[in-house]
């Protein structure tokens, strides 16, 4: 039942949404047309529902052919691949609004894990793998607040000459999975709720750790220093 109803309301205020952000999401659509390469949306391929694929609508924010270029399918912050609007545009998360579409499409949720590439999703163990999609992927999530400096982490990685992928596959990724794993153990319309607002909140303020007075179950994730083990 609580599936149910929570597919409704995703389609409802998916659609509102985008009818009261319309205003602006239209300036954007143009102010994309007009500047870098001329293309709005960027759809890429991501796993879903029981580890489905479906595609992701996302405002471009990066060069067309940057999954070919260096860095290939990770980005990290001043990555020069980004637009000047694109960096706007990631920085105030306006490039995940379109996402609302995949909302009404039923692709995604409005709180969920977060969907992440086929390459991506490999690195999680093999447990995590079987159960982290048994819910539908959200445009936001615990994991993606837990995580939201995930860019600058791994940008500290690469400057400091370790392995991105090693530190995603060691460090990071078990961590998201349990924390996904907390959110399917406790999901209901109050714990979404309080995701949904602490979103909001960690845009205004990113430093807060309220996220952890919030839910105080959650495991409080510590970011491990740069060693052999990732050069």
């Amino acid at each position: 039942m609580y599936r149910l109803i929570k597919r409704f309301f995703d389609f409802l205020f998916a659609l509102l949404a985008l009818l009261l952000l319309s205003p602006l999401l239209i300036p954007i659509v143009i102010g994309l047309k007009l500047t870098g390469e001329g293309y709005i949306f960027y759809l890429q391929e991501r796993v879903g529902y029981r580890n489905r694929l479906f595609k992701i609508y996302k405002f471009a924010t990066m060069l067309k052919d940057s999954p070919n270029m260096k860095g290939g399918i990770i980005t990290t912050s001043r990555d020069p691949r980004i637009t000047p609007i694109g960096g706007f545009l990631r920085k105030s998360k306006i490039n995940e609004l379109p996402q609302l579409l995949n909302v009404l499409f039923g692709d995604m949720s409005f709180v969920g894990p977060r969907p992440v590439m086929q390459k991506s999703f490999d690195q999680y163990p093999e447990p995590v793998r079987a159960v982290i999609y048994n819910v539908k992927p959200g445009i936001t999530g615990i994991g993606s607040i837990v995580f939201r400096d995930e860019e600058q982490l791994i940008t500290q990685v690469r400057d400091q000459g370790g392995d991105t992928w090693a530190y995603y596959r060691d460090v990071i990724y078990p961590h998201k999975g349990m924390v996904e794993q907390w959110y399917q153990a406790n999901q209901s319309f109050w714990v979404d709720l309080k995701i949904l607002l602490l979103t909001a909140w960690v845009i205004i303020q990113p430093d807060s750790d309220l996220v952890y007075r919030a839910f105080p179950e959650v495991p409080i994730f510590v970011a491990q220093p740069v060693n052999k083990r990732y050069n």
